[in-house]
């Protein structure tokens, strides 16, 4: 044996470590240890009823991050999901509500509530879509103007004011979480099937590697590209919904804190800011972890702005490992 190929052993080996270490089941080992090494130092942390708690927060989360996730794998992104959530929120409150609802006591209120929030998520989306594939203008500065008109619209309509009342039927749906658990496992679940076992997936993960390679294949790149923005949106809505039955009121600032966390959660699950890499399961780790660091911090007495700084810190190195992630499939 040569001493070249004697050198190159712990290499190859510390390759493979390296390739374990960065795959997307990295974050689920994380986030055992974390739940282990912080229990006895967070009271209650353990408790069903905490673990409860910690669940129905995830859960819209996993919603919204699903569809950035779709976005993300074909090479973009979407920065307006969480004026989505708001302006879904307060109209589908408009809809439904008693006091000052248009359908406030009508027995459609809740169907009726629901399409108009799912209708808001399309056309945000879809505006979103056209504007990246028929104006050929770059995702980050569309869905960040989308983000401050959409949301800005939202506190004018309702002049900062929450919209109660909804009905107990709407409540339920993401106040219990059993309901909620089912709406969020269904749309993660939907999504999971469509990007492992349908065409249209692998015509994302094409999109994303090299769209131009994509569409001289025969990828129809720009009607993918806009579905996967409508698909989002759509997510966006499905998360609103769970938020203002979760909060009972109809809010123009709902999801106003957590583009982070929806953007992170698909990172620290693998899914690559470069576009053709990610999957559901592994954004559903990045939500298990982000939602476990933030509650327990908060058991902590952290302040906001620490716990901000830890989310923050967190996200970036899962960002450079993202970065290295893509060295290596290169290499």
């Amino acid at each position: 044996m040569t001493a070249e190929a004697t050198a190159s052993r712990p290499s190859r080996s510390g390759l493979r470590w390296g390739r374990l270490l960065l795959s997307d089941y990295a974050v689920l080992v994380l986030s055992a240890g974390w739940f282990v090494g912080v229990m006895p130092l967070a009271p209650g942390f353990a408790t069903w009823e905490n673990l409860a708690n910690l669940v129905g927060g995830m859960l819209p989360l996993l919603v919204v991050a699903t569809g950035q996730t779709l976005v993300l794998i074909t090479g973009g992104i979407d920065l307006s999901v969480t004026s989505t959530i708001a302006l879904a929120s307060v109209v589908g409150a408009r809809v439904m509500s008693g006091d000052s609802g248009w359908l406030g006591g009508s027995v459609l209120a809740v169907p009726a509530g629901v399409a108009a929030m799912l209708a808001v998520g399309a056309a945000v989306g879809g505006l979103n879509g056209a504007a990246v594939t028929v104006l050929r203008m770059p995702p980050f500065i569309v869905t960040l103007t989308t983000m401050m008109f959409v949301s800005g619209f939202a506190i004018w309509w309702t002049q900062s004011r929450n919209i109660g009342g909804l009905p107990a039927g709407f409540v339920a749906i993401g106040a219990r979480t059993l309901p909620a658990l089912l709406v969020a496992l269904g749309v993660a679940g939907a999504a999971h099937a469509v990007l492992t076992r349908s065409l249209a997936g692998r015509w994302a993960y094409a999109i994303g590697h090299n769209p131009r390679a994509a569409f001289i294949s025969g990828v129809p790149v720009r009607r993918v590209t806009l579905l996967v923005y409508v698909a989002c949106g759509c997510g966006a809505a499905v998360a609103s919904v769970l938020y203002t039955g979760r909060l009972e009121a109809g809010s123009p600032v709902h999801g106003q804190r957590i583009l982070l966390d929806v953007i992170g959660a698909a990172v620290l699950g693998g899914t690559s800011l470069f576009g053709g890499r990610g999957t559901v399961v592994g954004t559903a780790f990045g939500v298990l972890f982000l939602g476990l660091l933030d509650n327990s911090l908060n058991l902590l007495n952290l302040s906001h702005f620490t716990i901000m700084m830890t989310k923050g810190a967190v996200i970036l190195v899962a960002a450079w490992m993202d970065t290295v992630r893509r060295r290596l499939d290169t290499a």
